[in-house]
């Protein structure tokens, strides 16, 4: 029996998260892979497929400036329509909580193709933060034939939502596609990289870009920066910054002439997470970076109110600061003056995989169609 699987996926996070279950598809005799990308993003996009070499069979290509999500959701949804159409899919793969997910997902559900949702069961139960992705994920649960939990408690979330059956739980994607990326004396392509003393400075990488955190809680995060490193004249901080001019405009207004700061375009993939590896603490309001940098051994502090990832808040390797400038200026403070606090966050166990997590899916599949017996989880 030969298995039809049709991966969709759009924005950079998605395609990260994704290649190295693809790869793993792409080796497998009963599996037909196909890739099909939305181009919701289209740049960081494109940086991620050339990394590790996928050259999407299908591209709905609907990017454009100032795109809505319901130019999103309903190009998408036309697009898709006819992909299934003529690809005839088995089943098609989502990823995480993009509005590329959701409709996809949707399209699916329209031509009667089994979904299989990976990284599922993440919430927050606010479905405001983050906007619009709490929806997503929910609706895009409901939807799945077949949900890949990265840990048993997003598992249990599935079984709360009133969802039984064809629930494994794999381990997070985003830990097997670090496994790929990080290298030994790696030596960047962003030049102004290159240069930074990571040895003897102490490296404090900052990425902030939520809808959510857009205007008051963004000034907010640029102040507790300027106050971080007046209070320490040895930290850098390396932000690297969202195209989207609401997010760019704020940052270069507030941190442009900070000569401790640098603000440098959106990385490509190696870049940032040898980046990662490298630095000295993350600040961060993104998902991915909140399972990826556990697994590096360093502390992160997430710049949201919540998050869907309590499991790296109760194992001790992520803490909540919320946009509040006193308290990011606080908590960062202590990582870089308080060295057992500092190792108490860094060593702490990782509960987000262990780089097995894509092996684990595709079993899972090749179960699911009847075509083996068993399925290892990660618990």
């Amino acid at each position: 029996m030969s298995i039809r699987v049709m991966s969709v996926f759009g924005t950079r996070p998605e395609a990260v998260k994704m290649a190295p279950l693809i790869k793993k598809l792409q080796i497998e005799n009963n599996i037909e892979n196909i890739i099909c990308v939305s181009g919701q993003h289209r740049d960081m996009l494109d940086q991620v497929l050339e990394t590790f070499d996928l050259k999407p069979d299908y591209d709905l290509n609907i990017m454009k400036i100032g795109q809505t999500l319901t130019d999103v959701t309903t190009k998408i949804l036309i697009g898709l329509n006819q992909v299934i159409k003529e690809a005839e899919p088995d089943i098609i793969l989502v990823h995480g909580d993009t509005t590329t997910a959701f409709a996809s997902a949707l399209a699916g559900f329209y031509a009667k193709v089994p979904v299989g949702h990976v990284e599922a069961g993440l919430r927050t139960f606010n479905k405001y933060e983050p906007f619009p992705e709490e929806v997503n994920r929910t609706l895009i649960g409901d939807i799945a034939s077949i949900h890949f939990a990265p840990t048993l408690l997003s598992k249990e979330h599935l079984i709360n939502q009133n969802i039984k059956d064809n629930i494994f739980v794999t381990g997070n994607t985003a830990i097997d596609a670090l496994k790929l990326t990080i290298k030994d004396n790696y030596k960047f392509l962003n030049e102004e990289l290159g240069n930074i003393n990571y040895k003897d400075k102490k490296v404090v990488v900052l990425t902030a870009h939520r809808r959510e955190n857009w205007g008051k809680p963004l000034e907010n995060i640029c102040e507790a920066i300027n106050n971080i490193t007046s209070l320490d004249d040895n930290v850098i901080v390396i932000y690297a910054i969202h195209k989207n001019p609401i997010v760019y405009n704020l940052a270069k207004e507030k941190l442009g002439n900070n000569v401790q700061v640098h603000l440098i375009e959106p990385l490509s993939l190696i870049d940032m997470h040898n980046l990662l590896s490298k630095c000295y603490m993350v600040l961060t309001d993104s998902g991915g970076l909140q399972e990826e940098v556990p697994y590096l051994g360093k502390p992160v502090l997430v710049l949201r109110n919540v998050t869907e990832r309590p499991e790296g808040i109760t194992a001790g390797t992520l803490k909540l600061v919320g946009t509040n400038k006193d308290n990011i200026v606080k908590e960062t403070m202590q990582l870089l003056t308080d060295r057992e606090h500092y190792e108490q966050m860094a060593k702490a166990k990782n509960p987000f995989g262990d780089g097995k997590a894509s092996e684990r899916i595709v079993e899972a599949i090749k179960f699911y169609f009847g075509c083996t017996t068993k399925v290892e989880e990660f618990l």
